[in-house]
């Protein structure tokens, strides 16, 4: 389901725009609405009083939680299945933070993530979108959405915008608290800028080579990261949200002193942040995880050159919930043959 159709449904039963938000906001944000006619008559009219209950109880339905998965953290990895079946991972971060699905599976097929191994199932409507807030609500407070869990939100971009116009608005959610990432599509540029919400943006880098990066994110549009970083920079300058670079740390492939000092060329005087992300081991896929003095050293480096750098763990890693893992395993399906290796890569 879209939001567009859903609002079209809400007119068809005679309510204006007013109604409609009050409406939206009253389901994501988990307000009840007291339909009874001596109190509700002069807001919402009697036909979308009637037709309430049943419409709340199919938003209600457009999700439901399969499984939670707390981590030591403070996180928990939620398997959520969608009204078909089919199912896709939502993510409790600390700090009232929410991390939602776009698709179930990816197109891009990153070689270190699971969620790409089967290629795109389907896309999710921007209903089943905010329907992930809305059950992550029920749990515990969400003031932060960010789209990075399973899919590429550049590839279902009118559903992901709707969900974050909606959310930014009778979400009650702050616009730089909507954090849309993407491997990095033009169309993104083009897009986000005329949006009413604008969201933050976190952008996944990985590595400062073209070659590389072609490589580990083999379906991503064949953008060099000096020109990804340009692009970021113009939307950051435009917006005032720095521009969160993302860098899942691979152990001998980017967690070189080569790249670092690539970073710091890339990012010099750019408004940017580095995240590097130590890898969250999938069994299978070939990739390992850095030390953790290694990762520290890099992102110590970073800073002495003057690049704001966040080192951060993938939450889940304690309960093997790295990305695509709950749903694998939901499915049960097999990992397939081992990735690419990667030869003359790493530190020298």
């Amino acid at each position: 389901m879209r939001l567009q159709q859903l609002r079209q449904r809400l007119q068809s039963l005679g309510a204006k725009t007013c109604h409609q938000d009050r409406v939206l906001r009253a389901w994501t944000q988990l307000v009840g609405l007291d339909t009874r006619r001596q109190r509700a008559e002069n807001f919402l009219p009697l036909p979308l009083r009637d037709a309430l209950p049943a419409l709340l109880a199919e938003l209600d339905g457009l999700v439901r939680l399969r499984s939670e998965h707390p981590g030591e953290d403070g996180s928990a990895r939620l398997l959520v299945e969608l009204a078909d079946g089919q199912t896709v991972e939502s993510v409790l971060l600390r700090r009232d933070g929410l991390c939602v699905s776009t698709q179930v599976g990816c197109a891009v097929g990153c070689l270190f993530c699971m969620t790409g191994r089967d290629g795109l199932l389907r896309q999710l409507g921007s209903a089943e979108i905010v329907a992930q807030v809305v059950l992550a609500r029920r749990m515990r407070p969400v003031k932060r959405v960010v789209f990075m869990g399973m899919g590429e939100p550049a590839h279902n971009l009118d559903n992901v915008l709707e969900a974050i116009e909606l959310l930014g608005t009778a979400g009650g959610i702050g616009h730089k608290n909507l954090v849309f990432s993407t491997v990095g599509d033009r169309r993104v540029f083009e897009r986000l800028p005329q949006g009413l919400v604008k969201p933050a943006l976190a952008l996944s880098l990985h590595t400062t080579r073209a070659d590389l990066r072609a490589r580990l994110l083999p379906k991503a549009p064949r953008l060099d990261p000096a020109e990804l970083v340009e692009l970021g920079e113009v939307y950051a300058r435009a917006t005032g949200y720095p521009i969160q670079y993302q860098w899942t740390l691979l152990e001998g492939i980017n967690d070189s002193d080569e790249e670092v000092e690539g970073i710091a060329r890339l990012l010099a005087g750019k408004y940017a942040m580095m995240n590097f992300i130590p890898y969250n081991a999938n069994e299978g896929l070939g990739f390992n995880r850095p030390s953790d003095e290694r990762a520290a050293q890099m992102a110590g480096q970073l800073h002495q050159r003057g690049i704001l750098t966040r080192l951060r763990n993938s939450a889940g890693q304690d309960i093997d919930g790295g990305c695509g893992q709950l749903r694998a395993r939901a499915t049960a399906q097999p990992a397939g043959e081992s990735p690419l290796v990667f030869s003359g890569v790493g530190n020298s």
